[in-house]
């Protein structure tokens, strides 16, 4: 069982849930752009369940910015604005824990 010392370690703990998700949300994004460049990994079924999960993990984030932000030249900002969003929401949840 994992008990918090105090606020601060509860604070710690919602840091590094928001660091590993922007870390899967990189991966899912540098993925996708080897892609779009033609690299592609031979059928594996590891490989197939690790880009599912990200996928199914990082998409549900990315879909409200991809709608309100369009793609310029192919270009797409919107997961500029969702790492950027994701480190001010992150900034404010563990400042409003920390107390």
């Amino acid at each position: 069982m994992i008990l918090a010392l105090s606020r601060g370690d509860v604070a710690d703990y919602v840091s590094a849930l928001f660091y590993v998700y922007t870390l899967i949300l990189l991966a899912y994004i540098v993925l996708n752009l080897l892609f779009a460049f033609g690299v592609r990994p031979p059928y594996n079924r590891t490989v197939d369940a690790v880009l599912t999960f990200l996928r199914d993990v990082s998409e549900p984030y990315l879909r409200p910015f991809r709608r309100i932000l369009p793609s310029f030249g192919g270009f797409d900002f919107s997961p500029i604005i969702a790492f950027i969003v994701l480190g001010i929401v992150s900034r404010i949840v563990v400042n409003l824990i920390r107390g």
